[in-house]
């Protein structure tokens, strides 16, 4: 099956691919096939933002196409930034300014305890549609630890790894991440 990834974030597809290597046949992004245009995200939750993702691309392309929504869900600031987390900060995306919002948002906040949740949605070029969700639970830190990852990874405390996850190998992050574990129940429902 060939499929195409409905994104052009380098990071969200180097992490895609990997999880999902071997499953589909030819696995291409939308640039590679000469699609450049932007999907807008213009749902109100992670499932309707990947849904509009992967018809889209799959109407683009004639090929399946596999999308993600994925966020960041602060407990004390009542799920925020949630679906709007790549741009908390406004535009254009900026990672760093993304976190030095969150970290003062939550200066004095005890309760730090958050979530990273990915849906995931693979939709055929008839209409088929297959989802799958992963959440990974940790908290919040003070200030950033590690160097590796990206977006709030420097500042988001896995319970699962007992580290940032700028702080793990990429290989101990998909074990755990909110995206691997929404490709994994994927593939598994393939």
């Amino acid at each position: 099956m060939k499929l195409v990834i409905a994104g052009n974030n380098k990071d969200k597809i180097k992490e895609i691919k990997e999880i999902t290597c071997g499953v589909f046949d030819e696995v291409f992004t939308l640039s590679e096939l000469g699609v450049f245009e932007e999907i807008e995200e213009t749902g109100a939750t992670f499932m309707e933002n990947a849904l509009i993702k992967a018809r889209t691309a799959s109407k683009l392309t004639g090929f399946a196409a596999l999308s993600d929504d994925s966020g960041l869900s602060v407990d004390a600031l009542f799920g925020a930034p949630g679906i709007y987390s790549a741009r908390y900060a406004g535009e254009p995306v900026d990672h760093q300014k993304n976190i030095d919002k969150l970290l003062f948002a939550l200066k004095d906040e005890r309760d730090r305890r958050a979530g990273f949740i990915t849906v995931v949605c693979l939709y055929f070029p008839d209409g088929r549609t297959v989802f799958a969700e992963g959440r990974c639970e940790g908290e919040i830190l003070t200030s950033r630890r590690g160097t590796g990852g990206f977006g709030y990874d420097p500042v988001f405390y896995s319970y699962d790894l007992k580290k940032s996850f700028a702080e793990a190998l990429p290989e101990e992050k998909n074990s755990v991440s909110h995206r691997g574990r929404a490709l994994r129940k994927l593939v598994s429902l393939l």
